[in-house]
């Protein structure tokens, strides 16, 4: 028997995966986001980098060789192909540092992780989980969470969102679902619910 947890949290950016994160952090998990890991993925000189210059066009560089983030998001976001083929760069080397970093936590007696992954199936990381938790919400009150957080435009949210998945896609795949539009008193619920499952 495993002597440690780990729950993979997903779902469609904007839904409130980042409040339900807290709340696992307050009952005690260590949170590893993908999104931080796959930063350090496209560093100056990296393979990664390499592979997506070639895929994508050089012009993806800033004029100091590190990666323009806005550009690869409007030319990867720009249809579900080219998503693919950037997910396709990143997953594996995420996938490997994700593992490093949860051996390194369980190996100092911190064994209780939450892996934050948007793309959590789609890289087939969830096989290293022991449950998944995901978390949704109308279309509608995401977009306005991103317009406010990240200051986009709703053509630009209706083009990035246009290439993820349904809520129904999560809901059949996880083993949890969380409603990220209910208050902050019922998520808190839920979560301290499902903690109390892996005590």
């Amino acid at each position: 028997m495993r002597k440690f947890t780990i729950i993979g949290l997903t779902g469609p950016t904007g839904a409130g995966k980042s409040t339900v994160s807290n709340f696992f952090r307050e009952n005690g998990y260590i949170i590893i986001n993908a999104d931080e890991v796959a930063r350090k993925a496209f560093e100056p000189g990296s393979i990664c980098l390499k592979q997506a210059c070639a895929v994508f066009g050089r012009d993806i560089l800033n004029p100091d060789l590190t990666l323009n983030r806005q550009r690869l998001a409007k030319k990867a976001f720009s249809s579900k192909q080219n998503a693919q083929l950037l997910n396709e760069i990143t997953h594996p080397w995420i996938f490997l540092q994700v593992m490093k970093i949860c051996r390194e936590n369980i190996d100092e007696g911190r064994n209780k992780i939450i892996f934050d992954a948007p793309v959590l199936f789609e890289s087939n990381a969830e096989i290293m989980c022991d449950c998944v938790v995901s978390v949704v919400a109308p279309k509608e009150l995401r977009m306005q969470r991103l317009i406010v957080r990240d200051g986009l435009s709703r053509e630009q949210l209706e083009k990035r969102m246009s290439v993820q998945q349904s809520d129904e896609f999560y809901i059949q795949k996880s083993d949890f679902v969380i409603d990220g539009s209910k208050g902050l008193d019922d998520i808190k619920s839920d979560i301290n619910r499902i903690c109390g499952i892996f005590r």
